[in-house]
Order: structure tokens, then sequence, then C-alpha cells
């Protein structure tokens, strides 16, 4: 009997390890915080950049990931497996070109739009983004998620670091929100119950049900526990 619970036991254990995504670290099972690709002009995606053309929008909608990503550095170096401090440094490094392209274009934006105090609106801004990333109770998700994103910059070629940031920056800002571990999330399993013949001739004298009247489902489980007919 205890060989079949721990043999219960272990098979159980390897399906909820089976059901947990190879990319997960600090969850068993990980908080969906999936969202659709962008615009940039979303509400809750970053500053408002009122007047913005399209190009405006997605340089703004890089820089947040290019902070967002900074910040995980610095906050997930809790969990050295999630590699945010390399994905950010090769980020740097590999996609120089199109972040610095980003941040031209963000400064032409601010010069247009911020009058004699575009310098202090463009610097206003760059921190705001950066705080606007900082989070203590949502930490474990953001840091799985930043970790996730990050090892997608290192697979693209580059000049597609801007697509990136359109499809994933409503996911990136979903992990700002607390979640726990999903393995904790409530689940309804449908058992179906058969019943069972209440005749007498199916019974024994020791009120025992004979194997014959046993429901086809069930037939082998009662053999294995030793039920007699």
């Amino acid at each position: 009997m205890a060989f079949r619970w721990l043999v219960s036991g272990l098979a159980a254990l390897v399906a909820v390890a089976q059901a947990v995504p190879a990319s997960a670290y600090l969850f068993w099972v990980q908080p969906n915080f999936t969202g659709g690709p962008v615009t940039g002009d979303e509400p809750g995606l970053g500053q408002p950049m009122p007047k913005a053309t399209p190009a405006e929008l997605k340089a703004h909608m890089l820089w947040n990931m290019r902070a967002g990503l900074n910040v995980a550095a610095l906050q997930c170096q809790f969990s050295p497996i999630l590699q945010t401090v390399p994905n950010y440094n090769n980020l740097l490094k590999k996609d120089a070109a199109e972040l610095n392209a980003a941040y031209q274009t963000l400064t032409a934006y601010f010069k247009r739009t911020g009058g004699k105090t575009w310098q202090k609106t463009l610097d206003q801004y760059t921190t705001k983004t950066y705080n606007g990333f900082s989070t203590m109770h949502a930490q474990l998700g953001f840091c799985e998620t930043a970790a996730a994103i990050g090892r997608d910059t290192r697979k693209l070629g580059k000049g597609k670091l801007t697509q990136l940031a359109i499809e994933r920056m409503r996911e990136f800002r979903n992990s700002l929100v607390p979640a726990g571990d999903m393995i904790h999330a409530r689940r309804f399993l449908y058992v179906p119950i058969q019943p069972l013949s209440m005749d007498k001739a199916c019974w024994t004298k020791k009120d025992l049900l004979k194997a014959a009247c046993v429901p086809a489902g069930t037939r082998q489980a009662s053999a294995a526990s030793g039920n007699p007919g």
C-alpha cells in the first residue's frame, strides 16, 4: 500500500512538472499576463505622448521596454537563473543602433512639443518611465516576464526590437499587477460517478460486491485492492 502511494505521488509530481513551461523559474504555474499588440497611445502603457506621430509612439514603446529591462537587471538579481543582467547587456550591445534611433526620435518629439524647456521635460519623461517599472509586491511576475522578453531580444535580428516592444508591452505592464502562483488557482474537475447495483444477487452474505456487478470502469481498481467477488 505504501509503495502504491509513493508511486502515485511521484506520478502526480511528474504531471505537474510537465504542465509547467520550461521557461518558468519563479512559479510552478505562471500567471497569465499576455496582452495584444499596442500602438503606444493606449492608457497605462507609459507617460502620455500628446500629438505624437506613429513613429514617435513606436520609439516611446521601445524606450519603455528598454527601461523595463534595465529596471529588471537591477531588481531581479536575486534570481541569477533569470539572466536579466546579461540579457540587458546583450541588448545594449546588439541593438545599440535601434535604441539610439529611438532616443533621437524621442528627443525630436520633445523639442517639437516642449518649447524652451524640452530638455527638462525629456529628463522628467525618462525618470518617470524608469520609476514606472519599479515594483515590490509584483516583483516575481515582473521579473519572470522581463526574463522572457529579454530572452526573446537575443533571438531577434537587428532592427526587430521595436516590433517586439509593440507586441509585448501590454504583457510587460500587466506583469506589474501582483499575482500569485496559479498552482493555487481554483480548478473544477469532473469526476464521473458510476452507480452500484443494489440487487441482492450482486452482493455476498458479507455485504461485498460481486466482481460481475462491478461497473466496468472500476473493475481493475477493485481487483487491485483485493475486493472479493
